[in-house]
């Protein structure tokens, strides 16, 4: 199988962040990886990240040092 590589970039969403990776991380296809880039959130975005990064090791977390924009 393919790796399917899925990308996330993320400000301010700790609000959908979980349901977001949920959603993912219940799919049938099983050989991904999350790469979240957070473009430095001043919610608990990373908080939220960070905890799922934990849990599953296809989940990379990124945090800007900065806000970067699009």
């Amino acid at each position: 199988e393919n790796m399917v590589s899925i990308g996330i970039p993320a400000y301010n969403r700790a609000n959908k962040i979980g349901r977001t990776i949920e959603s993912l991380l219940a799919q049938t296809y099983q050989n991904f990886e999350i790469i979240i880039s957070d473009d430095c959130s001043p919610d608990d975005t990373r908080g939220i990240c960070e905890k799922y990064k934990n849990k599953d090791m296809r989940i990379c977390y990124v945090r800007q040092p900065h806000n970067v924009g699009m």
